[in-house]
């Protein structure tokens, strides 16, 4: 296959994982050039309208240089969900596919991969009495004592997820209390997964000290490009704080320093610190889930590429 254009051998999708701020949407923007494709959003952090500058999901100028999907299109009081994001993105990459292009999906959401490779099954709608109650109660008594309620109804779950993580923690309870089975007796059952065609799988693994500087400096020009307003305007929707929008990377700390919590600089370094710990999570789970998966350097952009499309040749 030419490394500037692809024909009929080409695969039907490419998919594309890595951690925040190792460069992702570069890259798939010099792919969609090279092969004629179309982006895909799995990112669950960046469907959300109200947060653009925050969650560094694209900018216009970057959507206008290949189409982008799944981007932008959710209201901030929504719970958006795995399956939810499955339906579309299936959709999406099956209409990519009849224009004959070649569908890039490209995120950080490691569940969104995993539902898209292997299967998803879905769960029951939570009832938001239930989804409010039980993100209330975790909220109230903190992570650690909800992670011990969550042992007592889903052990398996609960060896899952770290006690410091309320929303996994949430999402246990909910799930349990609104249809009397653990979340993990879900996940079990049989499901085939979605059949893509050929497929290319990439995971990004960029050197650590290369993207805790781009995390730190990106953190920092977001918030030069008018993050504070965006936060600032997200709060005043007035939103519940258990909301996933209402934690993306960035809102809480930006938040406090307009609630006069602490400075502008110390709002930066926190946002900083809690983007360096989430990319560490999500290279972990990289790490342990994709294991088959082709792994690349993200420092140098062009060696990427060219290692890629090795893979996709192959």
């Amino acid at each position: 296959m030419s490394q500037t254009g692809k024909d009929q051998n080409d695969p039907l999708a490419v998919l594309i994982a890595g951690p925040t701020a190792s460069g992702k949407s570069a890259l798939g923007l010099a792919l969609a050039d090279r092969l004629d494709g179309e982006i895909v959003n799995a990112d669950s952090m960046q469907v959300y309208g109200d947060l653009r500058i925050v969650t560094a999901r694209p900018s216009a100028e970057e959507e206008a240089q290949a189409p982008h999907h799944l981007y932008g299109h959710v209201a901030a009081d929504t719970v958006y969900s795995t399956g939810q994001w499955l339906t579309e993105a299936i959709s999406a990459i099956g209409q990519v596919q009849d224009r004959g292009k070649v569908p890039i999906v490209l995120g950080g959401t490691g569940l969104y991969f995993r539902a898209l490779t292997e299967g998803f099954v879905e769960i029951p709608d939570i009832p938001d009495d239930v989804r409010t109650m039980t993100r209330t109660e975790v909220e109230e008594i903190g992570p650690v004592a909800a992670h011990g309620l969550l042992r007592e109804v889903d052990p398996d779950w609960a060896a899952q997820v770290h006690e410091n993580d309320p929303q996994r923690i949430a999402r246990g309870l909910e799930v349990f209390r609104a249809t009397g089975r653990p979340l993990t007796a879900w996940q079990a059952e049989p499901v085939a997964a979605r059949e893509l065609g050929p497929v290319a799988k990439i995971v990004l693994e960029p050197d650590r000290d290369w993207l805790i500087e781009r995390i730190h400096r990106r953190f920092r020009l977001m918030v030069e490009a008018g993050a504070v307003d965006e936060v600032e305007a997200l709060l005043k929707l007035g939103l519940a704080p258990s909301l996933p929008a209402m934690k993306a990377l960035g809102v809480p700390e930006l938040g406090g320093y307009l609630a006069g919590e602490m400075s502008l600089e110390d709002a930066i370094e926190a946002g900083a610190i809690k983007s360096r710990q989430y990319a560490k999570r999500q290279s972990t789970w990289f790490r342990q889930q994709m294991i088959s998966w082709n792994k690349v350097s993200a420092q140098d952009l062009e060696s990427q590429i060219t290692k890629i499309f090795s893979f996709i040749d192959e």
